[in-house]
Order: C-alpha cells, then sequence, then structure tokens
C-alpha cells in the first residue's frame, strides 16, 4: 500500500467466485486487516477448513448454519463472529446470504486489485 489510507466502491470491484455459489469482493486492505464483501447462493457450503487468519464477520442478510470449532451456531441477519486463527469452521447456507469479514493479518490470497 504506498497511501497512508485506501478507499474504495464496492462498484468497482468485479466478484471472484471462490466455491461454487460462494463469490468475494475484496473491498479494501491495509498492512494488518483486509474487509471483503461475500455473497453466498443458497445450498452453498464451504467445506470445514482452518487458516492462520483471524476471521471477524458480519451477516447482512440470510441465513446460515456456522459450525465452529465442532460446535453449530444458527445465525441470520444482524449476527456476528470472530474466529481464532487455525479454529476450524464450515459453513452451510440456508437462504441467499450478504455478509462481511475483516481478516487478519491480511490474506495475501484475496488481494485481487
Amino acid at each position: 500500500m504506498a497511501k497512508n489510507y485506501m478507499t474504495q466502491n464496492e462498484a468497482a470491484v468485479a466478484p471472484t467466485t471462490m466455491l461454487e455459489g460462494v463469490h468475494r469482493k475484496t473491498l479494501v486492505h491495509g498492512d494488518k486487516t483486509i474487509l471483503c464483501r461475500f455473497e453466498l447462493d443458497k445450498g452453498a457450503v464451504l467445506p470445514l477448513h482452518s487458516h492462520p487468519y483471524e476471521q471477524t464477520g458480519y451477516l447482512i442478510s440470510g441465513k446460515i448454519i456456522f459450525t465452529i470449532d465442532g460446535e453449530e451456531h444458527k445465525m441470520q441477519s444482524g449476527d456476528s463472529w470472530c474466529i481464532k486463527e487455525n479454529v476450524e469452521h464450515k459453513v452451510t447456507v440456508l437462504e441467499d446470504v450478504l455478509l462481511v469479514e475483516i481478516f487478519s493479518p491480511v490474506r495475501e490470497d484475496f488481494i485481487d486489485m
């Protein structure tokens, strides 16, 4: 990042399809965090996985089942989460979903700007 700040209009970012029914837009990032917008299609499943990033999110619309460290959480619009690094988690999408997440440290694999 050359400047001390970054701005971005979401409409200017092309979506990336990560898995069937899982679409990401990387909005902005700094030296320590990255902000992403996700659209998840009803019926999609993000399989059980873990990664070396802390993951904080907010569910704007829709419903999911979030399995975190073996515990199921039925989540709906207005719910939020924070998952520490290297904790296994998975998502089952019950309705079309819109959510935003912040990862720290920055996920270099998500920088497509």
